[in-house]
């Protein structure tokens, strides 16, 4: 297979490191690499509007579909003419499988060759993903990227356990590529499962480019190891993955790790971090971690981030935004959440521009020195 819907073209290699600056084109346009995606869980990231995250310079974002399979269903969405037109969103979109969610929200699933059966988590009734239902969900979504159906292995699983999860993610994904009906303006992503085990992440790499995919995920991980340890999985993970395709650490949106990641060759990232850590009134700055509520903020006149060029940094003061959150006043989330997204697209858009001018390592410990995670006792993310 050649003729991808979503192609990844590599510009430029930063050569102290393996990070790469690149350009992904889709159905719904080109992106720029690295780069990091909000999450629209439920077709909408939350208290955002697509108009704000275009402001923002957003590129591309993630829906979910687990979510959107219980609520509104796929089929609805699909008679609305697809998921960019149901929330008016022209940009491109990728969509998971639905797995992590049916591991994570459901205590009752079980697993066969065949897929897994779990309870829905809204209203009890049993149901059934396989690695077919997945790809006819996200066919009908008519996102530009779709996940495989993987299972989400946790970290600290033995290596028994992970080896037979690893071979069946393998044949689960070879099912979704015979699955996929929309490869002229879809993309099949696979997800390269095995915890912290190297001959296991080898092993699930190497099978998933055997099926010649369009892109590729590194799934497993920033749940519960750390930080260190994920690193050194992406040291001998990274590796085995085609220098030709993009590639994309789920679930990933600390400033630390985006950096350190891409420094390890990673294109793509998305997580709920900003948004969710928003709306509880702590905002990533250029300066460093701010919980707003804190008393300190009362009389704070200074704007929220100068240097973050969102319209809430640059118009409202800490002062404002604290007292929209003791008020418990919607429009807080909002301010914070579009704070909180704006300030991740520039620190990678900051990101790209380092990668141009080969300086990445520099600019890693300009940022995170400003930001304070040298600091004794920081508190971040």
């Amino acid at each position: 297979m050649s003729d991808y819907a979503v192609k990844y073209e590599l510009l430029h290699v930063e050569k102290h490191t393996g990070a790469r600056l690149g350009k992904i084109t889709t159905p719904h346009g080109e992106v720029m690499t690295p780069m990091f995606m909000p999450v629209g869980t439920q077709a909408t990231v939350k208290g955002v509007s697509p108009r704000e995250l275009k402001e923002i310079n957003s590129q591309f974002i993630l829906s979910n579909t687990y979510h959107l399979w219980l609520r509104p269903g796929d089929e609805l969405i699909a008679k609305a003419g697809g998921l960019h037109k149901f929330m008016n969103w022209d940009g491109p979109i990728l969509t998971d499988s639905g797995g992590f969610q049916v591991w994570s929200l459901s205590d009752h699933n079980h697993i066969t060759e065949d897929g897994v059966t779990f309870r829905n988590h809204l209203n009890g009734d049993e149901m059934f993903l396989s690695p077919e239902v997945a790809m006819r969900i996200q066919n009908n979504l008519g996102s530009d990227v779709m996940m495989q159906l993987d299972e989400a292995i946790p970290y600290f699983e033995t290596y028994d356990y992970v080896k037979n999860s690893v071979e069946r993610t393998s044949r689960w994904a070879e099912r979704a590529q015979k699955a996929h009906k929309r490869e002229q303006d879809q993309a099949l992503f696979g997800i390269v499962q095995g915890a912290g085990f190297r001959e296991l992440r080898k092993q699930s790499a190497q099978d998933l480019v055997s099926l010649d995919l369009p892109g590729y995920a590194i799934g497993g991980l920033s749940v519960g190891e750390s930080k260190p340890e994920m690193n050194r999985v992406l040291d001998f993970t990274v590796p085995f993955l085609p220098e030709n395709k993009p590639r994309y650490l789920m679930g990933v949106a600390a400033p630390d790790s985006l950096i350190d990641a891409a420094i390890r060759g990673i294109d793509m990232f998305d997580c709920v971090l900003p948004t969710r850590i928003g709306r509880k009134g702590t905002l990533m700055t250029s300066n460093g971690r701010i919980v707003i509520k804190n008393a300190k903020y009362k009389d704070d006149f200074s704007l929220i981030d100068p240097e973050t060029e969102d319209y809430g940094s640059q118009h409202f003061t800490k002062a404002y935004l604290h007292h929209l959150f003791k008020t418990n006043e919607l429009y807080g989330q909002t301010i914070a959440s579009v704070h909180n997204l704006r300030y991740l697209l520039k620190l990678m858009e900051d990101v790209r521009q380092a990668i141009a001018e080969d300086r990445l390592l520099e600019f890693r410990e300009e940022t995170l020195r400003k930001y304070g995670y040298f600091e004794p006792n920081a508190r971040l993310f």
